[in-house]
């Protein structure tokens, strides 16, 4: 029996879309939009069992546990929030104040709680991923 094509990154994504039943699911296909127009060298995958944004570009080389190339990861495992998780997010000069976290290594989050949430934090949102792609090692 032959294998199964694997899918795209981006029949991936859609798969993912199609089958969640979580209750914030508009506001997950809102905030996809934003982070993939934010910068043309984003793209996506499914990573940790969820969306997942990362650099395209050229970059140095880097040890892959280091997660340079990741910017943003969805956490989907509770009903009434999505928590954005920044793997690499300490290295931004966070001057919004979104990214938060208590986390003991470069990971920060930001978390979204509804539509009108991810409204009132999407400008913070665009400024942290732009600075986060300054901060890129070519």
């Amino acid at each position: 029996m032959a294998a199964k094509p694997k899918l795209t990154n981006q029949e991936q994504i859609k798969q993912f879309y199609d089958h969640t039943d979580h209750p914030l699911k508009e506001v997950m296909l809102r905030l996809h939009g934003i982070i993939m127009a934010t910068d043309p060298e984003i793209g996506e995958h499914i990573k940790w069992n969820s969306p997942a944004f990362y650099y395209t570009g050229e970059m140095a080389p880097f040890d892959p546990k280091e997660y340079k190339r990741d910017i943003v990861v969805y956490n989907v495992h509770k009903k009434d929030e999505i928590l954005l998780i920044f793997p690499t997010g300490a290295k931004v000069d966070d001057k919004t104040g979104i990214l938060g976290g208590k986390f003991t290594d470069t990971r920060k989050s930001v978390q979204i709680t509804s539509m009108e949430d991810l409204l009132v934090k999407e400008n913070d949102l665009k400024s942290v991923i732009r600075q986060w792609l300054t901060l890129v090692e070519k």
